[in-house]
């Protein structure tokens, strides 16, 4: 589903280079659910960007469902993200004077789907994260966690290939942390989705199949559950 191959990424401010990811490798399938974790400074959050085909890559290829998003125009990049990426934020992102079933449906307005399947595959997905009740509320009349719930919901709706997280849990206390990792491993378990999580929190990432672990820019350890080498 996702292959790394040979990555490596350097920011340049005049003639100074800034080597920020060195020679990464690895390989995500069909189905798991992963997390990419490290401190800040690692080099998680530009190898993010570079995956979900937010910047190109200094060096190294980046395979997505077998296609080299590197070396795709920005105008099939766009495309190829609107079908087959899904993002979930650790703001949650959602649009303020939009209800929450308008929130889960916009990715498919931009598709151009008819708005009576728009609204069927939204309620079934705010139903399946539990919000079946809030459908026709506001951002602002939701917790935190039922935000990102929201979010959860419409990263889905495309039913893409992977769904990336960006410290999803980031902003929640540990009581909801804990319920949203379980939603989304849940998810990952019924849906047969991707999901990579990228976090610094060691406990989040336990709770995945497998740890992929950054430092200073480099892939230091993989683990599957249970600490086990990968």
């Amino acid at each position: 589903m996702l292959r790394v191959q040979n990555l490596s990424h350097v920011f340049r401010n005049g003639s100074e280079d800034t080597p920020v990811l060195k020679e990464i490798n690895f390989t995500i399938h069909k189905g798991e659910i992963v997390a990419l974790l490290g401190s800040s400074g690692s080099g998680k959050s530009t190898l993010l960007n570079l995956m979900a085909g937010l910047m190109k890559p200094t060096e190294g290829s980046i395979f997505i469902a077998d296609q080299a998003i590197e070396k795709m125009s920005e105008n099939k990049l766009a495309e190829f993200r609107r079908t087959n990426i899904g993002f979930i934020f650790q703001a949650y992102e959602l649009i303020s004077h939009m209800t929450v079933r308008e929130n889960v449906e916009l990715p498919l307005v931009f598709q151009g789907v008819k708005r009576s399947e728009r609204r069927d595959r939204a309620m079934a997905l705010l139903e399946k994260v539990g919000l079946k009740e809030k459908t026709e509320m506001f951002p602002s009349q939701l917790s935190g966690g039922q935000q990102q719930r929201v979010s959860i919901a419409r990263s889905l709706i495309t039913m893409p290939s992977i769904v990336f997280a960006d410290e999803p849990t980031g902003n929640l206390d540990t009581k909801t942390e804990n319920e949203i990792i379980n939603l989304l491993i849940e998810l990952n378990e019924t849906l047969h989705i991707t999901f990579v999580i990228v976090t610094h929190e060691q406990e989040v990432a336990t709770r995945t199949k497998r740890i992929i672990q950054l430092r200073d820019g480099y892939l230091i350890d993989q683990t599957v559950a249970g600490g086990h080498p990968a």
